[in-house]
C-alpha cells in the first residue's frame, strides 16, 4: 500500500513542477471552473425558481446571499489559508505537516459552522434585519429560508477546506465532484420543495442546505477511503505557532474580502429596500447572473493558485512566471467573452427571472456597466491569487479589500445619494474599474520580486 502511496505522490510532484504551464493550469483549473459554474448556476436557478413567488420572494433570497457570504467568510478563512500553507509544504515535501494543517483547519470549521447555526438561530429576527429585510412580506421569506441555511451552517465551513486542500494537493477533480453533485441535487430538488410540496421560499432554502450536506459528504469520502496525499484524523489536530500564523496570514485576507463583500451585500441590501422591492429584487438578480461569470474567473484563479504555490515552494520561480502570464492572457480572454455575451443581452437575461419593467431597467443597467470593467476586475483576481499562492498577505488583503471595500463602500455611498437608484446599480462597476489603482503596481512588485529570484537561481 505504501509505495502505491509513495507513486501517487512522486506523480503529482512532476505534474505540479514539470507539466507545460499552458496544459497545467487548465488542467487544474477546468474541474474548478466546472464545479464554480455550476455552483453559480444552480444559486441562479434558485432565484429563477422563487421568482416565480413575487419579487418580494426574490428579494428575500438575495438578502440570505449575504448570509450564505457570511458563512462561507468562516469558511474561507481557514479555507484559503489553508490551501496556500499547504501547496508550499507539499512543493518543500513537508507531507506530515501538510495533513495537519488540513485536520486542524477541518475541525475548526466544524465548531464554527456549529457555533454560527446556533447564534443565528437564537437571533433570528435581528438577523435577518440587519441583512436588508425590511418588507414585512420579505422578512417573512428570509426567516424561512435563513433557518435552513443555518443548519446546514457546519456542513458548508468544513466543506469549504476540504474544497480548498484537495486542489492544493492536485486533487481537483475530487474537488469538483464533490461540489458539483450537490449542486445537481439542488437543482432537481428545488422544484420539486417550492412547486410539488408547495413548500415555496422554505422549499428552496432546503433543497439548498441538503446538497450541502451531500458536497460534505462526498468530499470526505476520498479521505475517508485514503485516496488522497493528506489525511483527516483528529489526532492530528492542533494549532502549533506556525499553522496558527500561516492559516491566518493568508486567510486573513480572504476573511476581510469575504467580510467586506458581505457588509457590501447588506449595505446593497438596505439601500436597495430603501427605494424599492424592485431595486431589491433587481440587485439581487444582478449579482447572481455577476456571480456567474465572476466564478468562471475564481476558478480559473483557484487552479492557478496551487500551481504558483507549488513552484514557489520548489523555488522554481521561472514557472511561477510562465503561469502568471498564462493565466493573466487565458482568465482575462474568457471572462472577456462571457461578459461581452451578458452585456448585449442584458435586458433578456434580467427578463429570464422577472417580469417587473423596473426591475429589468436597473438590472439590466447595472449588469451592462459591470460587464464593461470585468476583463479588469479579472486581471486584478489573478494578481490577488498570486499573491496569495506565493503567501504574500499584505499584498493579498490589500487586492482582497479593494473591490468590496477601499472603492465599493465609498461608491455605494456616494453615488445612491447624488444619483438614486441608478447610482446604486453603477456602484459595483465603479469600484471594479478603481481597484485597478492598488492592482497594477502590486502586479508589477511581485513581478519584479519572482523574476530576480528566478535570476539568481539561474533560470532565465
Amino acid at each position: 500500500m505504501q509505495p502505491s502511496k509513495s507513486n501517487r505522490q512522486e506523480a503529482r510532484r512532476t505534474m505540479m513542477l514539470q507539466d507545460p504551464i499552458h496544459k497545467l493550469i487548465p488542467k487544474m483549473a477546468v474541474p474548478t471552473i466546472i464545479s464554480m459554474l455550476i455552483m453559480s448556476f444552480y444559486n441562479m436557478a434558485d432565484t429563477y425558481f422563487v421568482s416565480s413567488l413575487g419579487i418580494e420572494a426574490t428579494g428575500a433570497v438575495g438578502v440570505n446571499a449575504s448570509l450564505q457570504s457570511f458563512i462561507q467568510m468562516a469558511g474561507s478563512f481557514l479555507a484559503i489559508g489553508a490551501n496556500s500553507y499547504i501547496a508550499r509544504l507539499l512543493g518543500a515535501k513537508r507531507d506530515e505537516q501538510a495533513s495537519r494543517v488540513l485536520s486542524t483547519a477541518f475541525f475548526t470549521a466544524i465548531l464554527t459552522g456549529s457555533l454560527m447555526m446556533v447564534f443565528g438561530l437564537i437571533f433570528m429576527n435581528p438577523l435577518v434585519a440587519l441583512l436588508g429585510a425590511k418588507d414585512p412580506l420579505v422578512i417573512r421569506y428570509a426567516k424561512d429560508y435563513a433557518g435552513f441555511m443555518l443548519y446546514a451552517a457546519p456542513f458548508m465551513t468544513s466543506a469549504f477546506v476540504m474544497n480548498q486542500c484537495l486542489r492544493a494537493e492536485g486533487s481537483a477533480t475530487f474537488s469538483m465532484w464533490g461540489m458539483v453533485s450537490g449542486a445537481i441535487l439542488n437543482l432537481a430538488l428545488d422544484p420539486l420543495f417550492i412547486f410539488v410540496f408547495g413548500w415555496g421560499v422554505a422549499g428552496a432554502a432546503f433543497a439548498t442546505a441538503i446538497s450541502k450536506v451531500v458536497s460534505f459528504l462526498i468530499l470526505l469520502s476520498p479521505y475517508l477511503r485514503k485516496h488522497t496525499l493528506l489525511h483527516i484524523s483528529w489526532k492530528k489536530f492542533g494549532f502549533t505557532k506556525d499553522i496558527a500564523m500561516e492559516i491566518s496570514k493568508m486567510g486573513a485576507p480572504t476573511f476581510l474580502r469575504s467580510g467586506l463583500m458581505t457588509l457590501a451585500q447588506i449595505i446593497t441590501n438596505n439601500l436597495a429596500s430603501g427605494f424599492s422591492a424592485a431595486a431589491l429584487a433587481a440587485i439581487s438578480v444582478v449579482n447572481r447572473i455577476m456571480m456567474f461569470i465572476t466564478s468562471a474567473i475564481l476558478g480559473f484563479g483557484q487552479g492557478y493558485q496551487p500551481v504558483a504555490g507549488f513552484n514557489w515552494g520548489a523555488k522554481r520561480y521561472d514557472r511561477v512566471l510562465q503561469a502568471f502570464r498564462f493565466a493573466s492572457i487565458a482568465g482575462v480572454t474568457g471572462v472577456s467573452i462571457l461578459a461581452l455575451f451578458a452585456g448585449i443581452f442584458a435586458p433578456q437575461i434580467m427578463g429570464v427571472f422577472t417580469t417587473n419593467p423596473e426591475t429589468i431597467r436597473i438590472g439590466a443597467f447595472s449588469l451592462r456597466l459591470q460587464c464593461i470593467v470585468m476583463p479588469i476586475h479579472a486581471w486584478v483576481i489573478v494578481v490577488n491569487m498570486t499573491y496569495a499562492g506565493l503567501g504574500k498577505a499584505l499584498g493579498a488583503a490589500l487586492l482582497g479589500l479593494s473591490r468590496q471595500g477601499i472603492f465599493f463602500i465609498p461608491s455605494v455611498a456616494i453615488l445612491s445619494m447624488t444619483y438614486g437608484v441608478m447610482g446604486l446599480a453603477a456602484a459595483q462597476a465603479t469600484a471594479d474599474l478603481l481597484s485597478l489603482i492598488l492592482g497594477l503596481p502590486l502586479a508589477i512588485i511581485v513581478l519584479r520580486q519572482v523574476r530576480e529570484l528566478a535570476k539568481e537561481a539561474k533560470q532565465l
